[in-house]
């Protein structure tokens, strides 16, 4: 893994050094899609550009420690913009999200399924989701044999979507992007946050903060939806509590099957 930072650090100094004057915005890798849209809209409506850096949160972060140059992060969990907590100089709960299976085959339960792609499950915000998820259904010891581990959420999606996994576990809003594999589970009850904060050593703090509040405008959140994330209403607070994770009586290695109009995978 820590090669990989290594290469995503390098990468990220150079499009810092190349573009200086560009705000820097550092994103899971689920939010890329909306934010591509958004970006564009706040471009042409500002004349201000944004350059955005998307990876697993955990990458992201490391990247921030180690001196990225970053102006705004936005976190797929709360847990990893804790981390950096003392570089973050305000942040707020932006979005939700929902857990899903995805597969090529119908599945009923995920007893049968032999390989099983997560984010990392000690990391990566989608597989700590997933993982404390079956851990809370009593599940997680049968099925952590069959885990593999992915870099990031559309790394796993990717793995359900080529067929060399029989199933992954992503957010709803990247299984929205499957080419082949479709939603045939729901993970019901994950806490899931995306907060967003803007760092203490932002080259551009007052763009960032502009940019910050575009997100939570209309016409924002016009896109955030279409992409499938749940914006929250009224808007979060700056400083939301802390809350933990909501607790599940179920001992099964079935989840909620997809029984209300669930999304089909479509083209990404």
């Amino acid at each position: 893994m820590y090669q990989a930072v290594r290469k995503a650090l390098f990468a990220l100094l150079l499009v810092g050094c190349a573009r200086r004057e560009e705000l820097q915005v550092a994103a899971a890798a689920s939010l890329q899609d909306a934010l591509r849209e958004i970006g564009t809209n706040y471009e042409r409506l500002t004349h201000e550009h944004v350059s955005f850096a998307f990876g697993g949160s955990n990458i992201l972060a490391l990247q921030i420690r180690a001196g990225a140059p970053v102006d705004v992060l936005f976190s797929a969990d709360e847990k990893t913009m804790d981390k950096i907590g003392d570089l973050i100089a305000e942040r707020q709960v932006l979005l939700s999200n929902e857990l899903v299976v995805v597969s090529r085959q119908p599945l009923h339960d995920l007893s049968s399924v032999q390989r099983i792609a997560l984010g990392d499950p000690n990391s990566v915000p989608a597989g700590v989701y997933a993982r404390e998820y079956f851990e809370r259904i009593g599940a997680w010891e049968t099925l952590r044999p069959k885990v593999i581990p992915m870099e990031n959420v559309r790394a796993a999606l990717a793995a359900a979507d080529n067929g060399s996994v029989d199933a992954a576990v992503v957010y709803k809003t990247d299984a929205l992007m499957a080419k082949s594999a479709r939603v045939v589970m729901k993970l019901p009850g994950v806490d899931i946050r995306y907060p967003i904060g803007v760092l203490r050593n932002a080259r551009h703090p007052i763009a960032a903060r502009r940019f910050v509040r575009y997100l939570t405008s209309s016409a924002a959140t016009v896109v955030f939806r279409k992409f499938g994330f749940v914006t929250p209403s009224p808007a979060p607070s700056r400083h939301p509590p802390a809350s933990g994770r909501g607790t599940l009586a179920r001992r099964s290695l079935a989840p909620r099957q997809r029984g209300e109009g669930g999304p089909k995978g479509r083209a990404g």
